[in-house]
């Protein structure tokens, strides 16, 4: 038990040497849902603490993130942000300075790459025999081999554009993970290899909630992205510059599909371990993501009875977002079109772009549903909702007013085990 350790840091507090292993090791041994109270007074000590601290803010901001996450169910305010540790990713921001676009997607890829990475990393720990943590429900080999095959699918492009793919030679998937994860952890900064070590508490000790937290993570990191570069078209479709918006609409689109594999990843899992630690995950729900609300009301302003329900008041700061009339790609493509400042070309390009950026965000709609299907059932969701009949009454929803997306409830994307 990490209390002695955590009452000797008090008495000297220096964000630096905090213990965070031994704490970090102690969740991991029996799950957040069940840390022990005295401890969970102490972590509360720790945090009162931090106002009083004269350090770097850097090493305070680590700290508090942490907390954040560690003690999110004592404080009654555990959801889907706090599950998932997003304050410590520091994801790009929509509301990030426009020239910080052109960076968000080499921070997303960096990203993604150490998420998943990190995930084979501990798939192969535990088939080789090197850790004991999460120990119930293990996979077989073939479900790991399986993983390490779906888990290259999302990471190549992103090495690619990193320059890391160089050195990948083996011929088989698990022997290219190995080596993924050894080029991707040498690029890795101290801060970066940080903040992913202390990004996963998992709530029970089932293996694959591990998997599950990292796919949401990497999930919620390309939701950050499309946000920046959502914002990015719309200022420059404003500004008339239709090269620079058609980059950052097509950007949008190669990203939704490079995602597409997680869901195939993410359907490795074993249902009866899902079900499992999804007992203890109550009051956390992908519909309180404020990066796919974002998504979603960049794009048009949403429907009144959307805003009006559950899907927005998961999220406060979007829903007001929402109510101030914040401007859209719609409204920013309708008064383009409509200016005569674009040629026929232009606007035929940028509807092409519209429309395919929309397929793809309905594909990724299908195949949530889909895979939720498959998981769940008739179950009830984890954040009081409906579960998956909520899920099949908005997959369908237009993400514009202006622009159909034909073939978009095709098969493709749909999510492999094979």
């Amino acid at each position: 038990m990490p209390q002695a350790e955590l009452r000797c840091w008090l008495h000297d507090p220096d964000p630096q040497k905090f213990p965070y292993d031994v704490v970090v090791r102690h969740y991991h041994q029996v799950g957040k849902h069940f840390v022990a109270p005295e401890l969970l007074s102490i972590l509360s000590r720790v945090r009162e603490v931090l106002p009083t601290l004269y350090c770097p803010w850097p090493d305070v901001q680590l700290l508090s993130a942490f907390l954040s996450t560690a003690l999110d169910k004592p404080d009654g305010r555990y959801d889907y942000p706090t599950y998932l540790a997003l304050d410590l990713l520091q994801l790009p921001s929509v509301d990030d300075p426009v020239e910080r676009a052109a960076f968000a997607r080499s921070r997303c890829d960096r990203l993604v790459a150490q998420l998943v990475t990190d995930a084979l990393a501990f798939e192969l720990a535990a088939l080789d025999g090197r850790t004991t943590l999460l120990p119930e429900m293990r996979p077989t080999p073939d479900v790991v081999a399986k993983r390490c095959k779906h888990g290259l699918r999302v990471i190549r492009p992103a090495l690619a554009r990193m320059s890391l793919d160089g050195g990948l030679g083996a011929s088989d998937p698990v022997g290219l993970v190995r080596q993924a994860c050894s080029v991707v952890t040498a690029d890795m900064s101290l801060a970066e290899r940080q903040a992913i070590a202390l990004g996963v508490l998992p709530v029970y000790t089932s293996h694959d909630e591990y998997l599950f937290l990292r796919v949401l993570q990497a999930f919620e990191t390309t939701f950050a992205l499309l946000t920046v570069q959502l914002m990015a078209a719309i200022d420059a479709l404003d500004e008339r510059k239709v090269d620079r918006a058609l980059h950052f609409v097509n950007g949008s689109a190669t990203a939704l599909r490079e995602a597409a594999p997680l869901f195939s990843l993410l359907a490795t899992m074993q249902i009866e371990s899902f079900r499992t630690f999804r007992e203890f995950t109550e009051g956390a729900s992908a519909i309180q993501s404020r990066n796919y609300k974002l998504v979603e009301s960049l794009c048009r302003t949403p429907d009144a009875t959307r805003v009006d329900s559950p899907a927005y008041h998961s999220v406060p700061e979007v829903h007001t977002r929402v109510l101030r009339g914040r401007r859209t790609l719609d409204d920013a493509y309708l008064a383009a079109r409509d200016s005569g400042d674009l040629d026929e070309r232009d606007r035929e390009r940028l509807e092409f772009a519209l429309a395919d950026f929309a397929r793809a965000l309905l594909r990724w709609r299908q195949t949530h549903y889909r895979l939720a299907v498959r998981m769940l059932g008739e179950a009830t969701g984890t954040g009081y909702t409906e579960g998956t009949p909520y899920l099949k009454s908005v997959r369908d929803i237009p993400v514009f007013r202006t622009v159909d997306a034909p073939g978009a409830m095709s098969d493709e994307g749909t999510a492999r085990t094979r």
